[in-house]
């Protein structure tokens, strides 16, 4: 599981009718150490119910697609909302 901050949401025009009702969220995945920005931003479905600027924790590849019960054709899901996390650092 990935560590992502909610940065906004996706609205289409169209869309595969399996993914229909589900709501597409973009986030900026982040590092567990320090929260800092970790590559560009992505699409993810949510599964969860997640806002605006919450830390949310998802999944990506078919991991992503059995979070739903339908099995849409996904890529990332967002699987739990983060209240708060401890990162100890193993390097040293």
């Amino acid at each position: 599981m990935k560590l992502a901050r909610v940065i906004g949401r996706v609205f289409c025009s169209r869309q595969e009718s399996a993914i229909d009702g589900k709501n597409l969220l973009l986030i900026q995945p982040l590092r567990w150490e320090d929260e800092a920005p970790l590559g560009d931003p992505i699409v993810a479905a949510d599964a969860v119910g997640a806002g605006s600027s919450e830390k949310i924790f998802w999944v990506a590849s078919r991991d992503a697609v059995v979070a739903f019960k339908d099995a849409p054709p996904i890529d990332a899901a967002v699987v739990g909302i983060v209240e708060g996390h401890q990162a100890r650092d193993f390097r040293r």
